[in-house]
This record gives structure tokens, sequence and C-alpha cells, in this order.
């Protein structure tokens, strides 16, 4: 088996800190002291590729772009091509695809988000190559159905899939998302492998909820710090409460009061009090609870919180199990099991967290 690995190492860095993408945000995610995430994620998706298949032939772009992640993953990776300067960019992606593509890989396993995806899915389209592809999910927003649930699922994909399939490559407008709006739009189709550990394309939309406001303020405690998610679920308990919430945002707030609108992971944390609750609504389609769109609800804010997930009836219905992918492994598999979500104002029902 002959893989090929690209890794956007800037992709993620506007999760926790806040600016939901890191699309011509670079600068500022690190003056909010952004660190890199995507080549740990490659990391951990490779050095599961290399648990199942030892001997499968690496080949990656030079640098921080997959080579660095191949070897701290035990590979002795072929460098097919180097980045053209201390900052990659969206055309080193492409080029990267290029020569992997040229050197007839079985696979391109890539690190990023919906815009990496698209760079690699668009690049392979403009030669008609028919080199499947999978995302190890590292970006801040991820629309698109070519990424494994989690970046050890990838790598145990990458080492046995058998059959691809057609799938969506989409990809949502960052400025405007930033501004609470989403667009999305079908970018390309891409061949991807055949896997249960795949994610589905994020569904819009979701159903009634106002009894369901109405029950979670009618439990809201004083003294309590609530961190309140992202999406629409979210957003009628907040205006059940009193105010307007950041629809695509993190907000912070105890006994009627807003501390933080928009808030990034250094925000949240400075806020929080003795007892704080997070409530989250998970991803309709997908089931994400955490690392799906919400970063800067962060593993350090997950261990000081408790935590209560609400969804509409109709958005369960399409959700077989809820997922977790905080980065964290000991938050991860503290938050898996039964969980128990809140669907009405008094009615709850039971969904597993994988």
């Amino acid at each position: 088996m002959r893989v090929g690995v690209v890794v956007n190492p800037i992709a993620g860095m506007g999760g926790r800190v806040g600016l939901k993408g890191t699309d011509g945000k670079v600068a500022e995610a690190r003056e909010r002291g952004a660190e890199r995430r995507a080549p740990d994620r490659a990391v951990a998706a490779l050095s599961a590729l290399a648990e199942r298949a030892p001997d499968a032939e690496v080949l990656a772009y030079g640098g921080e772009m997959g080579a660095e992640e191949a070897r701290r993953a035990g590979f002795d990776p072929e460098i097919v091509g180097e980045p053209a300067g201390s900052e990659t960019t969206a055309e080193d992606t492409r080029e990267a695809v290029r020569r992997l593509a040229a050197e007839d890989v079985d696979l391109i396993l890539f690190a990023g988000g919906d815009g990496t995806a698209v760079d690699v899915a668009e690049t392979l389209a403009e030669f008609d190559a028919a080199v499947p592809v999978l995302g190890v999910p590292a970006g801040v927003k991820i629309y698109s159905s070519v990424f494994a649930v989690t970046p050890k699922a990838a790598g145990r994909i990458a080492a046995s899939f058998d059959r691809v399939e057609e799938r969506e490559v989409n990809d949502i407008d960052e400025a405007a998302y930033r501004e609470g709006e989403v667009r999305a739009e079908l970018r390309a189709v891409a061949r991807v492998p055949v896997a249960d550990a795949l994610q589905s394309s994020k569904q819009l939309g979701g159903g009634t909820v106002e009894s369901l406001a109405a029950g979670v303020a009618d439990d809201v405690e004083d003294g309590v710090t609530y961190v309140f998610g992202p999406g629409s679920t979210v957003g009628a308990i907040q205006s059940e409460l009193g105010f307007d919430g950041s629809p695509l945002g993190v907000d912070v707030w105890r006994d009627g009061e807003v501390l933080a609108s928009d808030a990034n992971e250094e925000e949240i944390l400075a806020h929080l009090g003795e007892r704080n609750v997070i409530v989250v609504s998970p991803i309709g389609g997908q089931g994400f609870v955490f690392g799906r769109g919400n970063d800067q609800i962060s593993p350090a804010v997950i261990r000081r919180s408790d935590v209560e997930v609400v969804a509409s009836k109709t958005k369960l219905d399409g959700v077989g199990v809820l997922r977790v992918d905080t980065g964290d492994e000991d938050v991860d598999d503290s938050l898996r099991g039964w969980r128990k979500v809140r669907v009405g104002r008094f009615e709850r029902r039971l969904l597993k967290v994988v």
C-alpha cells in the first residue's frame, strides 16, 4: 500500500481563540495565542495506520506538510516536494496533491478542514485523477463528508479499506460564518473509502425547541455559570433567558448577565466559577457534541464543567450515536458512555456517546 500524506499545518488554529476559522486569519490567530493542532492530529492518524499497516509505504510533502508527522509516527517517508516558503499556502497543498497523484499512490490522507478538502479534491479533478482521498479532521468547521470521525479512525480506515464511493466536499463563507450566517456550497465530489467511521455532510436546520428551551430556563440555578455553545437549539434557550446569543459562537452567562459574548477559550476560562454547566447541541447528521465548530469549549473548560446536551427530537431521529473529538483522549473517554439528552421540557432520551 502506498499512502500519500498532506498536512495543512495551520488548519484549525482559529478555533480555540474564537475566530471560527483560519482562512486569512493566521496572523490574528497567532496574536491571540493560537497553537497548531493539525500536526498532532495527523500524527495520531498516521500512528493508527502504522499499528495496522506497518509495512505501508508513505510518501509525503516536506516539513510540517507531512514528512515530520510521518516520521513522528514511525515511518520513513519518501519526500515528493517541499513547500515554497516558511508560511504554507493553499498552492502548496495543491502542488503536493499533484505530485502525490503522479506517484500512483493508493490513497491521499490529508489533515485539515473544508478548505483543505476543496484544495485536494479540485486539484485531483483538474487532472481527472481517480485517487481516493480521506480527511483527518483538523479544521474549525467541517461540513464535508470526506472526513473520518476522528484522527485515529482515519488511520484505521486507511489501513484496511477495500472499496470507495463518491462523497461531497462542501465549504462555507468564513466571513459570513463569523457574522452568524451559514452559506454552505457544494464545491466538489471526491472518491472516499467506504467505512462506517466517516462523518455525514452537515444537515442545516432543526425541529421545534420551544418546550425544550423553556425546560432548560426553568432549571437555571443562581450562582451557576452557563457556557452556551453554538446553534439554533441553544439559541432558543438563550432567547428564553432574555438575551441574544452568538449564533455560531460561545457565550458565557450567569445570574441574568452575559459575561462574555462570542468568547474564545481564554475568555471562557476566565469567567468560570465554582460550578459551571456547558449547554451544547449535537451537529445534525453528524452527532458531534464537541470537536466540530465549538473548539473554544476546550478540554480545560470541559474538565471544570458539567455537560448538558440538548436536541430536538427531529435532530436525534437522524443521529444514531453522539460523538466527541476534543483532541484530549482522557477527556473524550470521560464523556463517552450513555448520556441523557434533553428533548423537551421534561422529556429526555438516552443516547450513547462514542
